[in-house]
């Protein structure tokens, strides 16, 4: 089998949930399941998996996602609290008396304060958290939404301690360290993971100049007052 033939297959279950959830609608409770029997039956007839290597997949994955449940369960109990408790008004005041500028308030809370709850939360809470502050201070909703899910697209890399690159790149351990002493730029697979970070943050700083400064101007043209493209140069600095 071709490694092409191989990379379609493989994103099949992939995209049935696109397929799914965003297409049809389907809730997660429907989409998963069918995208899981799919995968395996893929697995176990195309890739000759035995079942007892699906079983242990399968357990693995729900052990991934009680990870994943853990830290979204935390970020949503702060939410709650915070709410029911009246902090989220006393936060919203605080970020109104920073600036009542919206270009502001959309890089202050929908950026930086997305990025810090991303960093110690991940998993999308920058968008249930950061959205609503942002709706509190009276943006409509679907700018709301849109900000926070656009400039969230930067610090993700290193959402909840880091998570996507030591859980998304743990697997290449063996390979990583088998190349050790072969020429190889790194004396370790931690200093491979270090690498990795110093890259990818390189390359956030440069869309962290340029992603703000385009989302400002998308508030403005499509949720402003005059529907213009020019964010007004002020707000460059």
């Amino acid at each position: 089998m071709s490694l092409s033939l191989s990379a379609f297959i493989a994103f099949i279950p992939i995209a049935l949930v696109l397929i799914f959830m965003v297409g049809l609608r389907w809730p997660a409770t429907r989409a998963m399941p069918l995208a899981w029997l799919v995968c395996a039956l893929i697995g176990a007839t195309l890739w000759k998996m035995p079942a007892g290597l699906v079983a242990a997949s399968t357990l693995s994955g729900f052990g991934s996602a009680v990870n994943v449940l853990i830290i979204v369960f935390g970020a949503i109990l702060i939410l709650y609290t915070l709410r029911e408790s009246g902090a989220m008004e006393t936060i919203s005041y605080g970020f109104t008396t920073i600036s009542p500028d919206r270009r502001v308030q959309t890089i202050i809370i929908a950026f930086l304060f997305g990025a810090f709850i991303e960093g110690s939360a991940g998993f999308g809470t920058p968008a249930a958290i950061a959205a609503l502050l942002l709706l509190g201070l009276g943006f409509p909703a679907l700018a709301a939404v849109c900000a926070c899910l656009m400039l969230n697209s930067i610090p993700v890399t290193f959402g909840a301690v880091g998570t996507p690159i030591w859980f998304g790149l743990k697997n290449l351990k063996p390979v990583v360290d088998a190349a050790v002493g072969q020429g190889t730029p790194v004396a370790s697979f931690d200093a491979f993971m270090h690498q990795v970070g110093v890259y990818s943050a390189l390359i956030h700083a440069v869309a962290a100049i340029l992603l703000p400064l385009f989302v400002v101007c998308f508030l403005t043209r499509f949720f402003g007052k005059n529907k213009s493209w020019a964010g007004k140069p002020s707000t460059l600095p």
